[in-house]
């Protein structure tokens, strides 16, 4: 029924051409509310009647975009993969997957109208994804936000990468339970020192923190200035109870070496020494089994032996070292003494990661 009859103040009906369902929505709507007359009167967004005007504006989308600029929305949607599409955005999961399969199913997209019959895709994603596809993120902006959020979850705290690109020289710290080694480079990878220093008492008895001050501070005195002195960050978890001495041990050593080193943070404030992720390590050197990571012995003893035979090496051992380091291997070879491999792994990783931003 398209009319409703209502009975007016003098007593005669009336015939309203109203809408049964909006009519009897309202009258609904009155009653349910009458008892909170006072309260403010809400306004309802836009997005409530989006269902009602979906059509009208949808027939309004190619009006929004120059013919030249159609064409081109047109071209992406109608050639593109799904991983070419994943490129945009706003395209990345599920939209970009929809797309193929409706072009598959129904042939190319005619205008960008037929965008809004693709699932997920409503008015105003369909204008959004248009712009998008015009004026998508430019490759320098694009690869420097990568960069950055790659930066962060290889290195803590966080650094500028101006400061990072003028470095000069490190020193690559690992330490564990028994022992500390330290691999000095420059950024010609050039190895300028890699050794390493016995601590066997620090785990002995109960942590006292003036043990682990002259330990370190001896440790220190011995080692080489950098420009930065890069820790490695293990990533034990701290849910394993059973690891909780070891964690203990290796959150004293960080926190020591981070107060020492950073000699200069209390005047300027920038950090000389960072954290790096060990397992993002690993994976630069293809190192990892699943959560584990292997040794990096023999890929160590590789970088040596290239030292020596080829003419561009990826790390170079200066020829009045290279018998010293090949001879200090050997001795350790037999045993494992992983901190004096990964200090090496760890500082060309650096380099080569937040310092060059290039694979090998």
């Amino acid at each position: 029924m398209n009319a409703l009859s209502v009975l007016s103040a003098r007593g005669r009906w009336k015939w309203f051409p109203v809408p049964l369902g909006s009519f009897l929505f309202q009258a609904l709507h009155n009653s349910c509310c009458r008892k909170k007359s006072t309260t403010p009167k809400k306004t309802l967004p836009s997005v409530a009647f989006c269902d009602e005007s979906t059509k009208e504006s949808g027939n309004a989308v190619d009006k929004l975009f120059s013919s030249e600029q159609q064409a081109s929305i047109l071209h992406v949607l109608n050639t593109a993969s799904n991983k070419e599409l994943e490129a945009f955005k706003l395209l990345r999961g599920r939209k970009s997957i929809n797309i193929v399969e409706h072009r598959e199913k129904f042939g190319p997209f005619q205008n960008l109208e037929s965008l809004m019959n693709v699932p997920l895709f409503q008015y105003k994603t369909t204008i959004q994804v248009c712009n998008s596809i015009l004026c998508p993120e430019t490759g320098g902006k694009k690869r420097k936000s990568q960069e950055n959020r790659l930066l962060k979850k290889l290195i803590k705290p966080e650094i500028r990468r101006e400061r990072l690109k003028g470095v000069n020289s490190i020193l690559s710290i690992v330490f564990g339970t028994r022992r500390i080694a330290w691999a000095h480079l420059d950024r010609k990878l050039a190895v300028l020192d890699w050794q390493q220093n016995e601590c066997c008492q620090l785990m002995k008895g109960t942590y006292l923190s003036s043990v682990y001050l002259e330990e370190i501070s001896s440790v220190i005195s011995k080692m080489p200035k950098a420009d930065f002195y890069i820790l490695e960050k293990t990533g034990l978890s701290i849910q394993n109870s059973s690891l909780f001495p070891i964690l203990l041990h290796l959150h004293i050593m960080e926190a020591m070496l981070y107060a020492l080193l950073n000699k200069t943070f209390a005047q300027d404030g920038q950090h000389q020494v960072l954290s790096m992720n060990r397992n993002a390590v690993g994976k630069h050197f293809e190192l990892m089994v699943g959560d584990s990571r292997t040794s990096g012995k023999e890929l160590v003893k590789q970088f040596l032996s290239e030292s020596v035979l080829k003419e561009e090496p990826r790390v170079f051992f200066p020829s009045d070292k290279i018998v010293h380091y090949r001879q200090m291997f050997a001795s350790t070879e037999k045993h494992r003494i992983e901190e004096l491999y990964d200090s090496l792994l760890q500082a060309i990783a650096f380099y080569e990661l937040a310092v060059f931003d290039t694979e090998p």
